[in-house]
């Protein structure tokens, strides 16, 4: 994969290696993940977390910056982590409910 063909699928198939601890499931099927922007080399996520207290704000955002490395052609990453609009369970796909448990909304 070179620069100027990095996808949106490819980073967020990505940014399933990254876990949230306290719940067992990637951020992408959590639905943590709002945006993905892709700037030539660059990879711009814009994230939020289950909630602003989350304990592990800075390894999620750590370990989301540093996976996106690991793509042929990345050359920089930013993670931003927003609160607007806030996260809830609905925003997760089949697959993170079933990690979870959560209930269908």
């Amino acid at each position: 994969m070179t620069a100027n063909n990095i996808s949106p699928e490819a980073v967020l198939q990505t940014l399933r290696q990254v876990i949230d601890p306290e719940l067992g499931c990637n951020i992408v099927d959590l639905g943590l993940v709002y945006n993905v922007s892709i700037t030539g080399q660059k990879v711009a996520v814009t994230m939020t977390l289950t909630t602003q207290g989350c304990p592990m704000h800075d390894s999620i955002r750590w370990g989301a910056q540093n996976v996106l490395l690991t793509i042929p052609g990345v050359e920089e990453a930013e993670i931003k982590v927003v609160w607007d609009p806030p996260w809830t369970p609905a925003l997760m796909t089949e697959f993170g409910r079933s990690v979870t448990g959560a209930e269908k909304f």
